[in-house]
C-alpha cells in the first residue's frame, strides 16, 4: 500500500492522539488497587477497567478521526473498515505488571496493511516514554528528551542480553527451545512484556523471544524494531504480525544463530 506524506502525517497524528487518550485512562487506574477479572477458566489472564477504558478511549479517537479504518483490539475485538488499513490495539500489554504496580506495561498501537505493520507505537504512560517506528520514523521521547532509535550491533550470542516475559515460554518444548538459546547468552531477564521490545529498539538489549502471541501483542513492536534496524520473525523466519512465536533480534547474525537453535530444539 502506497501512502503519501499527508497520509503518513495524519496516521501519526491519530496514533499520538490515541496514545495520549490511553495514557489518561491507564494512569487513572494504576496503583490504586484496581480490581481485575480473569479471562481464563484455568490459569490467570487478568483484565482491568484500565484495559477496557483505554481501548474505549482509543476507539473514540478513531471514530472521530478515521472512522473508515478497520480495528482489531484485544478487549473489544474486530471492527471492519473499507480503507485497507487496520488499527491493531493492545490497551495494556502486561496487565499482570499493571496490577502489580510495576511500570513495565505499555500501550501498543499499530497501523497494518494486509502485508503487515506500516507503523507502530509503544507507550509507557507512567515513565512517560514513547517509542515510534515506521514510515521513515524511528525515535523515542521521554524524561531525557528525544533520541533516535537504533539497535545494538551485537553479533555473538555470547555477548547478548536476551529477554522473555515468562520463564516457561509457552509449552514445555517451546520453553526448552528458549532456554537453549538463553544458555548461550551473556544475560537473561524476564517479565518486561512489550517494554523489552522497546529496549531492543532503543539499543539496550539484543534479543526477545516469546511464544503464543496474538497480533495485538506483536504488531507494534515489529514496526518499532524494524524501523530501528532490527529483525522480527516467527521462529522459522516467517512473518509473525498475525501472532505466534516471535523472535526479535538486533542483528542478522543474532537472528540466524537464535533461529538455528530454536529450530533444532
Amino acid at each position: 500500500m502506497q501512502l503519501d506524506t499527508a497520509d503518513i502525517n495524519d496516521l501519526w497524528a491519530c496514533a499520538r492522539a490515541m496514545a495520549d487518550a490511553a495514557r489518561v485512562e491507564t494512569l487513572r487506574h494504576f496503583r490504586v488497587g484496581v480490581a481485575s477479572d480473569n479471562k481464563l477458566a484455568e490459569g490467570f489472564d487478568p483484565v482491568t477497567e484500565g484495559d477496557r477504558a483505554a481501548e474505549r478511549a482509543m476507539r473514540a479517537v478513531l471514530a472521530e478521526r478515521r472512522p473508515e479504518d478497520a480495528i482489531l483490539g484485544e478487549e473489544y475485538g474486530a471492527q471492519p473498515g473499507i480503507t485497507g488499513l487496520t488499527w491493531v490495539l493492545d490497551p495494556i500489554d502486561g496487565t499482570r505488571a499493571y496490577i502489580s504496580g510495576t511500570p513495565t506495561w505499555g500501550v501498543l498501537i499499530s497501523v497494518n496493511s494486509e502485508e503487515g505493520p506500516i507503523m507502530g507505537l509503544i507507550d509507557q504512560p507512567y515513565i512517560g516514554e514513547r517509542f515510534e517506528g515506521g514510515a521513515g520514523l524511528a525515535a523515542m521521547t521521554g524524561p531525557l528528551g528525544t533520541a533516535p532509535l537504533k539497535v545494538k550491533a551485537t553479533r555473538d550470542l555470547a555477548d547478548a542480553t536476551i529477554f522473555t516475559t515468562f520463564p516457561e515460554v509457552g509449552s514445555t518444548a517451546e520453553g526448552a527451545a528458549f532456554h537453549a538459546v538463553a544458555s548461550r547468552c551473556k544475560l537473561t531477564r524476564y517479565g518486561m512484556d512489550c517494554y523489552a521490545y522497546a529496549l531492543l529498539a532503543a539499543g539496550q538489549v539484543d534479543l526477545v523471544i516469546e511464544a503464543g502471541l496474538s497480533s495485538y501483542d506483536i504488531s507494534a513492536p515489529i514496526a518499532v524494531i524494524e524501523a530501528a534496524g532490527g529483525i522480527v520473525t516467527d521462529w522459522q523466519g516467517g512473518k509473525v504480525h498475525e501472532g505466534g512465536n516471535a523472535l526479535a533480534a538486533a542483528t542478522p547474525e543474532l537472528h540466524a544463530a537464535a533461529m538455528e537453535i530454536l529450530s533444532d530444539a
